[in-house]
């Protein structure tokens, strides 16, 4: 497993406390916050009952989610949309990360001892012909630097969100 780490119950209550719910399908902390906390978790590509859950990287911090929040309603995947369409460099480079996403997904799968997920199936933010989700596309670039130009290109435009202390508070235990 090439992700930050495994999750341990102190992560699992963090997501917890940062979705509002129990985290499903968790296999690992993907990315972990500046200040120490998941922010993106790998889940497994089906859940436990069997339903596919095509998002391999989940962004669990609320106030990143809500910095990207602030970014889409910007207007700042028409721009990327737009640029996808007129640039073919980087139309290759947002495949690329798509086919890395998908590669990552079936990774996963075959580490449970799961059925991969069919390859047509969605992968992450409306790769590879749209800009969908900035979420998702960050979630990717977090988990893996360097590989998703548009989770990069929105990445750099939030704010440093973990300044003011961690998103929520945890048990010490």
């Amino acid at each position: 497993m090439d992700v930050a780490d495994r999750v341990d119950e102190a992560d699992l209550a963090a997501a917890r406390a940062q979705l509002g719910r129990p985290p499903r399908g968790v296999r690992a902390v993907a990315h972990r916050c500046p200040c120490g906390l998941p922010d993106v978790l790998e889940t497994a590509p089906r859940l436990p009952d069997g339903t596919p859950f095509p998002t391999l990287f989940y962004l669990t911090c609320p106030k990143a989610a809500s910095a990207i929040g602030t970014l889409e309603s910007s207007g700042l995947m028409k721009r990327m949309q737009a640029r996808l369409a007129e640039d073919p460099e980087l139309a290759e480079a947002y495949r690329a990360a798509h086919e890395d996403y998908l590669d990552r997904r079936d990774r996963a799968a075959g580490e449970e001892g799961m059925e991969p997920l069919p390859r047509d199936m969605q992968s992450a933010g409306g790769m590879p012909g749209r800009v969908k989700c900035l979420h998702a596309l960050v979630a990717h670039e977090l988990a893996a630097p360097g590989v998703n130009p548009f989770g990069r290109e929105a990445l750099d435009a939030l704010p440093r969100w973990w300044t003011d202390g961690p998103c929520v508070e945890t048990d010490p235990e």
